[in-house]
């Protein structure tokens, strides 16, 4: 870390303590941020997912690479050419570039974290 960068502080957030917001090109599909640079961190900027059951993610690549943790219930993600049925516990790691969805096909809620380098991910929706 350079001298001109404050030392970060650990923090504790509190799941109560974050917010979530629809995503417009997602019906059912909640995201909150739950650290990024406001938060002081660094490098990375942490966010979680919760999908309705029959909600989904439509096809997109981004700029960044992302990994991804599933917290709760159980999802389908499309890689490229290829579906995974994923259930908690279940880690992915997408790079940057790589076609990709996500589609709840259960009867509950399912969610996950996704982490990404800060600044702009450069999402962009592939067409059908």
């Amino acid at each position: 870390m350079s001298d001109s960068q404050p030392t970060p502080k650990p923090a504790v957030k509190r799941a109560d303590d974050v917010d979530y917001e629809e995503l417009s090109k997602a019906d059912g599909v909640r995201k909150a941020v739950i650290f990024d640079e406001s938060d002081g961190a660094p490098n990375f900027r942490m966010r979680r997912y919760r999908l309705d059951p029959g909600a989904e993610v439509p096809k997109h690549t981004n700029a960044v690479e992302h990994e991804v943790h599933t917290v709760e219930g159980e999802y389908v993600v499309g890689i490229e050419d290829e579906e995974h049925t994923v259930t908690e516990g279940d880690s992915l790691l997408i790079p940057a570039g790589t076609v990709h969805w996500f589609r709840n096909e259960s009867d509950a809620e399912s969610s996950f974290v996704c982490m990404v380098p800060n600044g702009d991910a450069g999402i962009e929706l592939v067409d059908e």
